[in-house]
């Protein structure tokens, strides 16, 4: 316990809530070339969220725009390429369906594979949708979003662990 002589009146500290006018969103563009999906993905998923932020706003969308290339080259660990699977239902009776890594990054939508990791680790509801609709994923190493100046983030250099060697 604290005792004080003199009144001295503290003030207390004020939280900081960010408004819409606050908000200044970036754009960032990733080569997912040879990174580890998993944490290829954590880490988009806090820029998205707004997590690196010092005015990060748990019920703002205060992210960035994240833009993924080299998509089809990205690694995972383990047996996950033979043994992970995906399930998605139809919404008919027994129209569960299944598939694995191996299938979506060798067909013809490869992307799909960090977008659905990514979706899982935003929030559900409307604000993880809106967070979501601000990640551009493309399996090449081409895009079209030169004209908003993306600032390249190495995720590679950030930890040994996101490059995979082998």
């Amino acid at each position: 316990m604290v005792f004080c002589t003199a009144r001295a009146r503290i003030e207390p500290m004020k939280t900081y809530s960010a408004t819409p006018k606050d908000i200044e969103k970036k754009w960032i563009v990733i080569d997912a070339d040879g990174l580890v999906l998993g944490r290829l993905a954590a880490i988009i998923a806090d820029r998205l969220r707004g997590k690196h932020k010092t005015t990060f706003t748990p019920h703002m969308d205060c992210g960035d725009h994240i833009v993924v290339i080299n998509a089809e080259k990205v690694h995972l660990t383990g047996k996950k390429m033979a043994d992970k699977r995906y399930y998605r239902h139809t919404g008919y009776p027994g129209g569960i369906k299944e598939t694995s890594p191996a299938k979506l990054l060798g067909g013809a939508h490869p992307e799909r594979v960090i977008t659905l990791a990514v979706e899982r680790m935003v929030p559900r509801g409307p604000l993880g949708r809106q967070q979501m609709k601000h990640l551009r994923v493309y399996a090449g190493p081409a895009h079209p979003h030169e004209a908003q100046a993306p600032v390249v983030l190495d995720v590679g250099a950030m930890n040994r662990k996101n490059k995979r060697s082998a």
